[in-house]
This record gives structure tokens, C-alpha cells and sequence, in this order.
């Protein structure tokens, strides 16, 4: 195994990072703050956020069982994902491997950072094989990135398939799980001291009902959160984002609720769906979403946004030609949605 300075790129583990002046003061108790240039009206909108959200990770631990000094917070998961690369991996000289098709960040930032993405098909059951895996790597293969529940796809890979690139692979794996909270099996994230090279994505963007406030989280051990946090911009989580997550992390109730309510949904949309003749195939999913093979998925597409529904056509995307990938909506949207795809000729 590759040590964590080996795998880190050079310059950033040499880094000396920002020292912002709410760092530099923490620890002791103030009440008045004339260290950031800051104005003095209009509080508290006025001040700089924590730059390390110490009050949302203490309710984040509890929810995901994981520690606080194993949680980094972005602005979304996207940030977290091109800090992986920007902590990882050199520009023009690595590479990454990542399961095929799969969420489309993972590419643009390695194209944004100049690294060379490997892409390994899955079958058509839409699942991995991690010899496949192994065998696209190299010595300068720096991460994999896998996504489970996948997208656009909706399943979860093989925990057996994703163990053993775990335990034979030497660099940075990532397991993104955005979809998890729809998902009975145990998440990863509770894997994370097994592992040390792991790194677990989730956001409050889907179960949370939160895609609007941006937050996204990542857990690993703690050498790796540390470095994130030298990498990160000082304030990347804004006051308001760290308000609202509070807010909802106080009331996990709703979100269980619904979690529930959004799977029952899905179990009569799919039902639905595997009855309408336009409808060939029906992927498993444990996400919030489902991958359906049509009949002629782009007119269907068509069809519907002239209807006013939106769904996504993943036609263009590996393995998924006339494929049609639906989000789970409130029991009124889904019931609109089959009363129009009823009425398609």
C-alpha cells in the first residue's frame, strides 16, 4: 500500500495553507471581532462564517456514525470531488479509473485538472467487475471512483466487487453515496477506519431535500480530511448553508418520513411502468430514481416536456440507449406523469 505522502501531489503536501483570521483566534471566547476587515453592521450577515462548520459536524457525526474529525464539508459533492483531484493527483502525468457510465463529474474534473480518465464498462446488468478495474490501473493510477447507488443507472455495485478493489488496490478509492439513504445496505462510510485510503461521498442534496443550500459532505480518516481542509477555500460553506443544515440536522423525523413515502412511490411508479406497453425494461434501483429502456425514449422525452414534465433522456450515455431516467416525485407529480405516458400514441 502506497503511503498517503505518496499518493498526495507533491505540491500540496509541501503546502502551507491560508490562515484565515477565524482561524487563528479559535478556541478562545470574543465578543469583539476586529481581526477581518469586516463592517460591523447588518449582523450577522456581516461576519465570516466558520471556516471549519464546527457547529454542523457535531450533528452530521451522530446521523452518519462516523467521527467529526472524519468529515469534510463543501459546497456540494462537487467540490469535494475536484478536491480529490487537486489532492491527488498531478496534472498531465496521472491518471483515475472509474466504473462506465457513472456520474459525469468524475470526467470534467479530471479534464478541468489535466488527468487522464479511465473509464471501465459495466455489464449490462449494469454492475462491476473489479478485475476489470485492477486491470486499467497502472503505477500511475492515483484513484477509482465508484458510485453506488450508481447513476444514472439507480443500483448498487457488488459490495463483494467493491471489497476486493478496496483491499487490492493501492491508491485513493471513492465510494459515492449520494443515493444511500434510499438504500437498505450499510454504507461504507462506516468502513472508513478499515480503510484507510477510502473515501466516502453524501450530500443533502437528495434524501435531505436540501439541493439548494449546496452541501456536500465526504468522510475518511482524518489525515485525509486534514489535507482537504489545507486545500479548501477558507469560508466554502456559507452562513446560510450551515444555518439551514443545522435546522433540518435537528429533524431527522422528516426525513425519514420522507425516505418512506418516496419509496412506496417508487415501488408504484415501477409497477406502473412495467405495464405501459411503450415501456420495455425497468432497471433495479435503490435510489430516489429509476432507469426505464422505452420504446423510442427521444419522442417520449418530447412528448412529456411538451406535456410540461421533465424527465432525463440518457440515450447518449454507455449502455443506456432508449433509456428514459426518472426522479421519484410527490404521489400528484408521479400520477401526472402516467396519466400522460398512458395517453402517448
Amino acid at each position: 500500500m502506497r503511503t498517503l505522502q505518496d499518493l498526495v501531489r507533491p505540491n500540496i503536501w509541501k503546502l502551507s495553507p491560508y490562515s484565515s483570521a477565524r482561524d487563528e483566534y479559535s478556541g478562545h471566547d470574543a465578543h469583539v471581532f476586529l481581526d477581518a476587515n469586516e463592517n460591523p453592521y447588518n449582523q450577522p450577515l456581516n461576519r465570516y462564517p466558520d471556516p471549519l462548520q464546527r457547529e454542523v459536524k457535531p450533528l452530521i457525526a451522530k446521523h452518519k456514525g462516523v467521527r467529526e474529525e472524519q468529515i469534510f464539508l463543501g459546497n456540494g459533492s462537487d467540490e469535494a470531488i475536484d478536491l480529490v483531484y487537486r489532492c491527488f493527483t498531478c496534472p498531465g502525468k496521472d491518471n483515475v479509473v472509474a466504473i462506465e457510465p457513472t456520474y459525469g463529474m468524475y470526467r470534467v474534473c479530471a479534464d478541468i485538472n489535466d488527468v487522464e480518465y479511465r473509464p471501465v464498462c459495466l455489464d449490462e446488468q449494469f454492475q462491476m467487475s473489479a478485475n476489470k478495474m485492477l486491470a486499467a490501473c497502472d503505477s500511475d493510477t492515483k484513484v477509482i471512483w465508484i458510485c453506488s447507488p450508481n447513476n444514472p443507472s439507480g443500483n448498487l455495485i457488488d459490495r463483494e466487487e467493491i471489497e476486493r478493489v478496496l483491499m487490492s488496490f493501492d491508491g485513493i478509492v471513492v465510494i459515492d453515496e449520494a443515493y444511500s439513504d434510499f438504500s437498505k445496505q450499510p454504507p461504507f462510510r462506516l468502513e472508513i477506519n478499515r480503510y484507510p485510503h477510502l473515501i466516502v461521498l453524501n450530500t443533502m442534496s437528495k434524501a435531505w431535500g436540501c439541493a439548494a443550500i449546496r452541501m456536500g459532505m465526504a468522510f475518511a480518516n482524518e489525515e485525509i480530511i486534514k489535507i482537504f481542509n489545507k486545500v479548501k477555500y477558507p469560508y466554502n460553506v456559507n452562513l446560510l448553508t450551515q444555518e439551514k443544515a443545522i435546522e433540518l440536522l435537528r429533524k431527522p423525523y422528516d426525513v425519514e418520513k420522507w425516505v418512506s413515502m418516496l419509496l412506496e412511490e417508487r415501488s408504484r411508479l415501477i409497477s406502473a411502468f412495467r405495464l405501459l406497453p411503450i415501456c420495455k425494461k425497468v432497471y433495479p434501483t435503490d435510489a430516489n430514481f429509476f432507469l426505464a429502456r422505452m420504446t423510442d425514449a427521444q419522442r417520449i422525452y418530447n412528448y412529456l416536456i411538451e406535456k410540461g414534465i421533465i424527465v432525463r433522456n440518457r440515450s447518449r450515455i454507455t449502455l443506456c440507449n432508449n433509456c428514459l431516467r426518472v426522479t421519484i416525485g410527490s404521489k400528484t407529480e408521479n400520477t401526472q406523469l402516467l396519466a400522460a405516458l398512458r395517453q402517448f400514441e
